[in-house]
């Protein structure tokens, strides 16, 4: 047996498993490791190639194992799968993912530094906060509901229930359920107390970040949606086009082609479901300004005349995803295109 020249690493909350092959791809290392005992296993191996799926905690272990010398990779759990033989435990997890990560043809996830994974903790904490006020604003509507006091939707139906709950000189609700709502209105100030200070971070971040700023030029992108590209694009480089980038959010219709004959489907949703959804809100926003403004996007207009607006909205969406992938990609900044040439992608130094 030689030296171990490559390792599959499958992590996991306290035990690891180990599987190292040597450049005949003879099985050298096959073993259970510590959690606790994980660097200093990897301080006493020379530097090699090491395989782990992305999932929970890999970015962190991925540093911390490129600190002590070695070459670290990172592959969708996804395309790990496919290596994997009869049967599932650790050790044969480890196995395939030492096989998959030798492979020519296999792509790799670049590793996020501890500013992006912080940046993006950001967003999706106050993605949480506000699917938590959503549950609250419902249940809210709900209880009163069963006591005969319905509002309209939107922010002024929700402040007449709020009123009417604070207000203690409405006798239409009895003490009971007034306290119960009370509670729940109180929760409701307090998230979006928490939600503005979390804009306020994400504000900051993008007033720093001068990639962020020139997204933020691209109808359609905001200071959420910006920041957020940033954060998850690590390497925009690492996609050849801006249409692999498209591909990777699920902003691309899937393929069931065979036999020379194209058949294409659905958007496949397949990559990053956060970013993908503030795509489409934003694409939905321009699809609105452009039925207030047709001279504004006239392009638009004509594929509203043409397909459904939801339709629309998400090939809008592709197509702020390649502009954002030639923005960072290329290092310039965008411009409108002209009345000239409204179809086409511009950008400009």
């Amino acid at each position: 047996m030689g030296e171990v020249i490559t390792i599959g690493l499958d992590i996991a909350k306290s035990v690891f498993q180990v599987h190292g092959v040597d450049a005949d791809g003879t099985v050298v290392i096959r073993k259970r490791v510590g959690r606790a005992k994980v660097i200093e296993f990897f301080g006493d191996l020379p530097p090699c190639v090491v395989g782990m799926e992305a999932c929970a905690t890999a970015h962190q272990w991925a540093r911390e194992l490129r600190m002590l010398g070695h070459d670290t990779r990172l592959m969708p759990p996804s395309y790990v799968k496919a290596y994997l033989k009869r049967g599932k435990n650790d050790a044969a997890d480890a196995a395939a993912i030492c096989e998959a990560v030798t492979r020519p043809s296999m792509r790799f996830v670049p590793i996020k530094s501890v500013g992006q994974q912080s940046a993006l903790m950001l967003h999706r904490t106050r993605d949480l906060l506000i699917r938590q006020r959503t549950q609250l604003i419902n249940a809210l509507r709900a209880h009163l509901a069963e006591l005969g006091l319905v509002a309209a939707k939107g922010r002024e139906g929700l402040q007449q229930l709020i009123t009417a709950v604070t207000k203690s000189s409405d006798e239409r609700l009895p003490t009971d359920a007034r306290f119960a709502c009370q509670t729940i209105v109180a929760e409701l100030h307090a998230l979006q107390i928490q939600i503005g200070g979390l804009d306020k971070r994400i504000t900051q971040t993008h007033r720093a970040n001068a990639d962020s700023k020139r997204l933020d030029a691209i109808p359609g992108f905001g200071v959420i949606l910006s920041t957020a590209v940033v954060a998850t694009m690590t390497d925009p480089k690492a996609f050849k086009t801006g249409r692999e980038f498209a591909a990777w959010i699920g902003l691309v219709p899937r393929q069931n082609s065979t036999g020379g004959k194209e058949r294409l489907g659905s958007i496949s949703k397949q990559g990053d479901r956060y970013l993908r959804r503030l795509l489409v809100v934003g694409a939905i926003s321009i699809v609105r300004t452009a039925r207030m403004w047709p001279e504004k996007y006239p392009w638009v207009i004509e594929l509203l005349g043409r397909r459904p607006a939801k339709v629309v909205a998400v090939a809008l969406a592709n197509k702020m995803a390649r502009i954002a992938w030639a923005v960072l990609a290329k290092g310039e900044s965008y411009r409108a295109p002209t009345r000239s040439s409204n179809t086409t992608i511009a950008v400009a130094a």
